[in-house]
């Protein structure tokens, strides 16, 4: 009987040994899935990010803003005028359609401190070492500020689309609730877009020269290149 038990011992020392690495094998397949799908599958998920909520700015504390072309049409001039809001910094994004149909964006933020308007020119194209490379074809896109506290917080948010034109005598905005007819220079570049500030809808025509003309019915010059839809009687 001992040595039958003597026996059985090392059968079962032999079994064992024998799937002693199958059995390592085996766990080491499990920790290294573990490992791949909590960090590296997880690592190459990009995090969701989270729409940013935001209360309305007050129409009395939304700033003016406009955009002018140059005469090239390869800059736009954006100004900000009548900051009210009392924020940190200021961000901007111009996003805008190539004629190839590329999107391209022009991005930039700024310390405020204390300032109540703000001036840049953006390029509509790239510049590298000196040396300009200018997207043609580019007659539409978007303009979105937004104001951040100092700890970066989204204070408020503005966007609007707008059209940049030329060869053409009737401009209008692109969401069709605005247009211009010009009065000659149709070879210059202009930009309809809406321009916010104490409005309940204002849209503004901006050219690399004055813009001379007529808007559509129902709409009132407030001050240079902007109107305000007034109510019929």
């Amino acid at each position: 009987m001992g040595l039958t038990l003597v026996k059985s011992q090392c059968e079962n020392e032999s079994v064992i040994k024998k799937y002693w690495p199958v059995a390592l094998l085996i766990v080491g397949l499990l920790i290294f899935g573990g490992v791949y799908f909590f960090v590296i599958r997880g690592g190459d998920e990009l995090p969701v990010e989270e729409e940013e909520v935001v209360a309305e700015i007050p129409l009395d504390m939304r700033p003016v803003v406009s955009l002018t072309p140059t005469s090239d049409g390869h800059y736009l001039n954006l100004l900000i005028e009548g900051i009210k809001l009392a924020a940190y910094t200021l961000d901007y994004e111009l996003l805008y359609q190539t004629g190839e149909g590329a999107t391209q964006g022009v991005p930039g933020s700024i310390k405020l401190d204390g300032k109540d308007s703000f001036e840049s020119e953006l390029l509509l194209g790239s510049e590298s070492s000196g040396k300009f490379r200018y997207d043609t074809g580019v007659n539409e896109g978007t303009l979105t500020l937004r104001f951040r506290d100092e700890k970066g917080k989204l204070l408020g948010k503005l966007s609007t689309d707008f059209h940049l034109v030329t060869g053409t005598d009737e401009l209008a905005s692109l969401d069709g609730n605005f247009n211009f007819m010009l009065d000659g220079d149709e070879d210059e570049y202009y930009v309809v877009m809406e321009t916010f500030g104490p409005y309940e809808m204002a849209y503004g025509v901006f050219g690399s020269v004055k813009p001379e003309g007529e808007p559509g019915e129902g709409w009132d010059e407030v001050s240079d290149g902007i109107f305000v839809q007034v109510a019929s009687e």
